[in-house]
């Protein structure tokens, strides 16, 4: 499998919009997982975003109503549409995919899926 590459990291200030997306077309055959992770430097890392074979998201509560998953339609490139941001966004956001699994546990599978990317830093100033 060809690794998952981020893209569209960046500064914002509280309030504003991020939009992240990763190249995943290797990994949409069949049952799978995608998500987003985050991780900051001394910390776990922490399920953000899942959706699953059947299109179904799935998202942490810190993000829930704030963050939106989703694929286009040629399931090629995952997408985290993030808005209203807050300095406790401020993380390494990584996109992650398994195209031997699919979300059975929701965003908690995303940290510990297969594969994933080297990240893009999202830093969220006030």
């Amino acid at each position: 499998q060809v690794q998952p590459v981020e893209s569209g990291g960046g500064s914002v200030q509280t309030g504003g919009s991020l939009t992240l997306s990763c190249e995943i077309s290797e990994y949409t055959d069949g049952g799978h997982c995608l998500g987003w992770f985050r991780q900051v430097p001394g910390k776990e890392r922490e399920g953000v975003a899942s959706i699953g074979s059947h299109d179904e998201p799935a998202y942490a509560d810190a993000v829930k109503g704030r963050f939106t998953v989703f694929l286009d339609n040629a399931k090629t490139t995952l997408y985290l549409q993030m808005n209203s941001l807050k300095p406790e966004d401020t993380a390494k956001y990584y996109c992650a995919a398994d195209p031997t699994t699919d979300c059975y546990d929701g965003v908690d599978t995303v940290p510990v899926l297969r594969y994933w990317g080297p990240g893009t830093q999202v830093t969220v100033f006030s």
